[in-house]
């Protein structure tokens, strides 16, 4: 089968949908089906003498008026087309009638705009571009969803017509992330910037998002602290100026740490030597960081919004986003090295739901019922 991967735009260092892309090319791939990936290049916004407003707007028409013109020439090789994230459902209407499919990883922007609460509000021309968006949607032959909460957001907002044009197909979790050995751990960690070697820390993985609660895990944190001597380290979007001085008003400048958008290999020693996973997200349409700790043996202590009870079930232990005093007491019960040791078996246990290959399979099996249709 020859599959057409339509991807992200570059500079908006999307790296969870990066990731994504690259996981199915190379499990297609060593299925032995014939993969190109084609995505916006960066040309009338990457000139870095602009201001990044500017960059934004003139980066629309790489992504919007010279795309579509490369992307109705690639389609012709394709017996499938895969658009890899739902903000770019909009090219569906340059696929001439192509089988294809798009994945939905979450509409809560969509459901910002639309004036729903989730800490994702939209500007006058974000509420035209999500607008946009779920028409797309509307109109595309098979959307893949990453989580049936997922799943009843595009039937509610979509409507019944796609009861039968979606799907779920949770996400693979990265092949390159394994537990490893804590002086291999240590190795890789000695030349982070603050990390200290030896001393437990919570981590928190995600970027600085409003719904990501950042300042929720910080308000937990200080909590924790008053009977816990350890650290809390925020790995990917370094923090705001908000998140900044809240960390200063509430004294914790000495025990947070920050890790700058980490490799894969720094991430994967984050993991194997955390503490725990602290990750009191408001909302989520699938929640990678959860499944990623577990399978590298970090305990997970998770809200129990919107997606993550269907992702970790009862192999984490699960609050409100708003009960931080729940939290802490969470972090102090991990303390106990039983009860610490059975969360460590079921996340283990849990990730087996979630091999890059089993998602891959999935696809394939959805191409091929899309290409019958047609």
């Amino acid at each position: 089968m020859k599959i057409l991967l339509v991807g992200n735009y570059l500079p908006d260092r999307q790296r969870s949908m990066q990731r994504f892309a690259a996981m199915l090319r190379d499990g297609l791939r060593e299925c032995g089906h014939e993969v190109k990936v084609i995505r916006p290049r960066p040309g009338f916004g990457r000139s870095r003498k602009l201001g990044s407003s500017a960059r934004k707007w003139l980066a629309y028409g790489d992504k919007y008026l010279v795309l579509p013109h490369t992307l109705r020439r690639a389609v012709e090789w394709a017996d499938v087309v895969h658009i890899c994230d739902h903000s770019n459902a909009m090219y569906v209407a340059h696929l001439r009638g192509k089988p294809h499919v798009v994945t939905c990883h979450d509409l809560l922007a969509v459901r910002g705009a639309l004036g729903e609460e989730t800490d994702c509000p939209a500007s006058f021309t974000g509420k035209i571009l999500q607008r946009w968006i779920l028409r797309s949607l509307r109109r595309a032959q098979m959307v893949a969803c990453v989580s049936t909460a997922t799943r009843a957001d595009l039937l509610r907002l979509a409507g019944p017509q796609m009861e039968t044009r979606s799907s779920v197909i949770m996400l693979g979790v990265v092949p390159t992330l394994n537990a490893i050995e804590r002086s291999e751990a240590h190795a890789r960690l000695a030349s982070l910037c603050g990390i200290k070697l030896g001393r437990p820390f919570l981590l928190n993985v995600g970027s600085n998002l409003q719904r990501k609660n950042r300042d929720g895990a910080l308000r937990i944190f200080k909590r924790v602290s008053r009977q816990l001597d350890c650290d809390l380290v925020f790995a990917g979007e370094p923090l705001s100026k908000e998140l900044q001085q809240l960390k200063s008003e509430i004294g914790l400048n000495g025990n947070v740490i920050e890790v700058a958008r980490p490799t894969d290999a720094a991430l994967e020693a984050l993991y194997s030597t955390a503490f725990a996973l602290l990750y009191p997200t408001k909302f989520e349409g699938f929640g990678w960081p959860a499944i990623e700790a577990q399978t590298c043996g970090c305990p997970v202590i998770s809200s129990n919004s919107t997606s993550l009870p269907e992702v970790v079930g009862n192999s984490a232990l699960l609050r409100a986003p708003e009960d931080e005093e729940g939290f802490a007491a969470d972090v102090l019960r991990l303390t106990e090295p039983v009860t610490r040791n059975q969360l460590i078996v079921r996340g283990f246990e849990n990730v087996k739901r979630f091999t890059p290959e089993r998602m891959v399979s999935d696809y394939i099996e959805l191409y091929q019922k899309v290409c019958a249709q047609n």
